[in-house]
């Protein structure tokens, strides 16, 4: 993402779908949702954007009005960077929601607070405490001048270790001082109306070191965004190519060297114009949390990818009923070493998902992948599940 802050569009065909929180607001706005069929054959109601914003897709995921993203197309190679961006969007939101609920955690557990929940049991500071957006707003507006002042006393000392680390390099340096910021500037109007409260009180060290910590834990955490984006990437390139390959088979009288085919652009642009005529897509689905209600499951993140074909409808449909004999299901890495011999990128996509893997466990986010495929049809279902 961009640390100019300058807005742009990205141009792919989204579905949102929305929490109730998400569609009251569009409908309070008188914004018609629309209903959606999507690729687990489930319907839900959402909205539809093309192009979008990517600063307006994150605020809107920060206010919990979104549940899931898709998107579907019959070819990604031309979008590449565009589908990497949406991928960074979701999951570094999921990671400012996530620093947002572990600060609030931290802060309410403090002396400080603790002190004043004891001298005020009228006005407690807990996870039961509710405060109007406009409550706080009014209160912080009279505030700013100890925002900034609070901002510059968390950040400095890190600022200060992440330059003097000789282990980053000039880019990392960079990336890390951006991050550290946008984690602080997209903390709750709650949790700058604690820090705002006790700031240069008795105590306020303990809040200070609490956040700095949490913020050096999340600028780690924030290293598997990139990796996360390109292996989304390299599956669903895979998945069209195996789209690419069966169609060649059919418009060129089951040719055997179908690869030489797939990476002819003109051969390739007949194909792609045939699998767009036959709705012959692959599908990426990215499934938000567990509802702010999910106790447990607010940082969860799982990205799916479908290929739908001709009995996808049907396979769906009836996956409950089908026997287990019917459903091979293991993890992307046996997938990956189980591929045909020769098929291109198994190697690449072996090689992103062991970075993304120990990325995840160096920085503490579970990570699990499961892919079902179908005997009764050519449909491959992969499951990315991380729990931040």
């Amino acid at each position: 993402m961009s640390g100019t802050g300058k807005k742009f569009s990205l141009n792919l065909p989204l579905k949102v779908i929305l929490t109730e929180e998400g569609a009251s607001h569009f409908i309070s706005h008188k914004i018609k949702l629309l209903r959606f069929r999507l690729a687990d054959n489930i319907e839900e109601y959402g909205v539809s954007l093309n192009p979008f914003s990517p600063q307006s897709l994150q605020n809107m995921i920060l206010v919990n009005y979104i549940s899931k993203i898709e998107i579907s197309m019959s070819e990604f190679v031309s979008l590449r960077q565009e589908v990497m961006d949406l991928s960074k969007v979701v999951v570094y939101s999921v990671l400012y929601k996530q620093f947002d609920r572990q600060v609030f955690a931290d802060l309410i557990q403090t002396d400080c607070v603790r002190k004043h929940n004891r001298a005020n049991p009228s006005q407690l500071i807990d996870e039961r405490t509710k405060m109007s957006e406009n409550q706080l707003r009014a209160q912080l507006s009279q505030r700013q001048p100890i925002v900034n002042l609070a901002k510059k006393e968390i950040l400095d000392p890190i600022w200060k270790s992440v330059m003097e680390n000789k282990d980053y390099s000039l880019e990392e340096k960079n990336i890390y001082l951006l991050m550290t910021e946008k984690f602080l500037n997209r903390l709750s109007l709650m949790n700058w109306y604690i820090i705002t409260k006790f700031y240069k009180t008795d105590g306020f060290s303990q809040i200070n070191l609490a956040i700095r910590h949490l913020l050096q834990v999340y600028m780690e955490k924030s290293r598997v965004a990139e990796y996360i984006s390109i292996l989304v990437m390299e599956l669903a390139l895979n998945n069209e190519n195996t789209n690419m390959r069966k169609e060649a088979k059919i418009m060129y009288n089951g040719i055997d060297d179908t690869d030489s085919l797939i990476y002819d652009p003109e051969v390739r642009a007949k194909i792609i114009t045939e699998l767009k005529r036959k709705h012959e897509q692959v599908f990426i689905s990215w499934k938000l949390g567990g509802g702010s209600s999910a106790i447990g499951k607010q940082g969860r993140l799982q990205i799916t990818l479908y290929n739908k074909d001709d009995e996808f409808q049907e396979v769906k449909e009836n996956i409950e009923s089908k026997a287990s004999a019917d459903t091979n299901k293991r993890s992307l890495i046996d997938f990956y070493r189980e591929l045909p011999e020769g098929q291109e990128s198994t190697d690449l996509g072996l090689y992103y998902l062991s970075y993304l893997d120990d990325a995840c466990k160096k920085v503490n986010v579970k990570f699990e992948s499961i892919v079902n495929q179908f005997s009764s049809s050519d449909l491959t279902v992969i499951n990315l599940v991380f729990n931040f």
